[in-house]
């Protein structure tokens, strides 16, 4: 095994993003890492239970030994090991994001040994985070343009503050990811959406964001259908609002957005917020939105070959994940900024 490679928690991002991250790719690349100053920028820095619970969600993946892995610790030392697949469990006892643990694990499962399940409990619509229907409608079709994929099954909804929900997700491993071209962002043929209320909030308020987004978007898109409801009870008992939006374009790229509702705006102000997030993505003309574009990092590092993809500005998270990907993948991306102020980042996979 290589010699353990220091990253510095606090620099860029300085959040979880890097902590992710790396461990993804420590375990991919057989590299161990020393991970210190863990979200020194943050007001409660260190591991909270979401961050602890990713660790140990890839520690099991991976048959990895680590040390200072506890909440609160600024700290880890991560040696991984084979990742050989099977049954997993994370669950975080907080409404912390299941997306996130996702965000982690996905790209060990695509290379285990053999199918890997996992079941994950925490939030699934959570504030500061991809929701979950962000992950399977517009990240998995992205995922899937690589020639990896996973199956999802949700169980039970969870929201701030409890948490509590829960979800199956089901990954065959490949043996390598293809590189992509996603450079023509093409014309937007249809936009789609789900509204949602969930616990006591009353129906007519999904209806409303739906219909303020639909307003928001009618001169960018004329195909537009917004779907509101009201959550089974059963499935999501605790209150909760908001809603996903989808542009698809003619040259088959997918940009979305999502916004939960807050008690400082109304319905219709959330609805607004998710249409005006997506109506950035699209006038900048780019072939992935902002959540997705970090996602990709690590997939274009780990393809076969060279991988092109448009975006709008550099985010952030992005920078992040190229910072990270670049030291433990051993690969060079470029960035090239385009006169009408998109970018395309260029990558030739390991």
């Amino acid at each position: 095994m290589s010699q353990i490679v220091d990253i510095d928690g606090s620099l860029l991002e300085g959040g979880g993003q890097i902590l992710r991250i790396a461990l993804s790719l420590s375990c991919l690349k057989r590299i161990p890492v020393r991970i210190f100053n863990i979200r020194a920028g943050r007001s409660k820095p260190g591991l909270m239970a979401q961050h602890l619970k990713g660790v140990e969600l890839v520690r099991d993946l991976s048959n990895a030994k680590v040390v200072g892995a506890h909440l609160g610790s600024t700290e880890i030392s991560f040696y991984p090991g084979k990742i050989n697949g099977g049954s997993f469990n994370a669950f975080i006892r907080t409404a912390g994001s299941i997306s996130l643990l996702l965000q982690v694990a996905l790209p060990c499962a695509i290379f285990a040994k053999s199918d890997t399940m996992l079941r994950l409990g925490g939030g699934t619509n959570a504030e500061m985070a991809p929701q979950v229907d962000y992950m399977t409608e517009v990240f998995r079709p992205i995922l899937e343009k690589f020639g990896a994929t996973f199956e999802f099954d949700l169980i039970r909804r969870g929201y701030f503050p409890k948490g509590n929900g829960e979800v199956v997700v089901n990954v065959k491993p490949i043996t390598q990811l293809k590189s992509i071209q996603l450079t023509d962002p093409g014309n937007i043929t249809s936009i789609t959406g789900w509204s949602f209320v969930a616990g006591t909030l009353p129906h007519f308020l999904s209806n409303k964001m739906a219909e303020s987004a639909q307003k928001y978007l009618s001169k960018t898109c004329r195909n537009i259908n917004i779907e509101s409801y009201k959550e089974d009870h059963k499935v999501a008992p605790d209150n909760c609002s908001g809603i996903i939006l989808v542009a698809h374009t003619n040259t088959d790229c997918i940009l979305g957005s999502d916004a939960l509702g807050k008690r400082s705006e109304t319905s219709e102000e959330t609805g607004e917020r998710a249409a005006e997030s997506l109506l950035k993505s699209i006038e900048n003309k780019a072939c992935v939105d902002d959540h997705s574009q970090d996602q990709i990092i690590v997939y274009m590092a780990l393809a076969s070959g060279p991988s092109s993809v448009r975006v709008g500005e550099i985010t952030l998270h992005t920078k992040t994940a190229i910072f990270v990907a670049e030291t433990l993948a051993k690969v060079k991306f470029n960035i090239e900024s385009l006169q009408d102020g998109a970018n395309i980042i260029h990558c030739t996979g390991s």
